[in-house]
């Protein structure tokens, strides 16, 4: 059910290796989310399209090449685990500071050699990436966290405009899934 559901709505075409790593993941979410509510959704469609979908779609809006990137408030692991697992040359650190969901990412990436989990505030990360992506801060959260790690930031989120405190944000690309949802991009300003 889940592999149909990601042909149909994807877009473009994964590996059989990436489809059952996904579907794996997909599994997993689906059991601990009984008892940790890691998302909302309940819907397998509403699951596939809003965190598989939209993970997929902006791992492959960013630039090609080994990227390091921290995945900022990962909770049950997107869009970093579906990046991870769409571009396996890149090295993915998801940052959560809920332990409880550090444990269910931990158990989550065991078999996904380009991941690694960071239990911690994000204010505690003393490192350094190519690219901080996120779908679940505010904003102005995101701009915060992310001027301290990165010169660029990848968000999934609303059609409200970011505030332009640090980062100047691109036009920000509309999802193919018919909602108002959209990617948006930003570069670190100079000083």
């Amino acid at each position: 059910m889940f592999a149909d559901l990601l042909r149909q709505h994807l877009g473009f075409s994964l590996s059989t290796n990436q489809m059952e790593e996904l579907e794996r993941h997909f599994e997993l979410l689906s059991r601990w989310n009984k008892v940790l509510n890691l998302t909302g959704l309940r819907q397998p469609v509403e699951i596939v399209q809003r965190h598989y979908c939209e993970s997929l779609f902006l791992g492959r809006h960013l630039p090609p090449g080994a990227l390091r990137i921290g995945d900022v408030g990962s909770g049950a692991g997107f869009p970093g685990i579906p990046i991870a697992i769409l571009r396996p040359e890149c090295s993915v650190a998801l940052i959560e500071s809920n332990q409880r969901k550090a444990v269910f990412l931990r158990e989550a990436t065991r078999q996904i050699p380009n991941i690694r989990v960071l239990a911690m505030r994000v204010e505690s990360v003393r490192e350094r990436f190519d690219w901080i992506t996120s779908r679940a801060l505010k904003f102005v959260d995101i701009e915060k966290a992310a001027a301290s790690m990165s010169d660029r930031v990848a968000v999934l989120g609303g059609s409200v405009s970011p505030p332009e405190r640090c980062f100047t944000w691109n036009t920000p690309i509309k999802l193919p899934w018919g909602s108002e949802r959209y990617l948006w991009q930003g570069t670190l300003r100079s000083t």
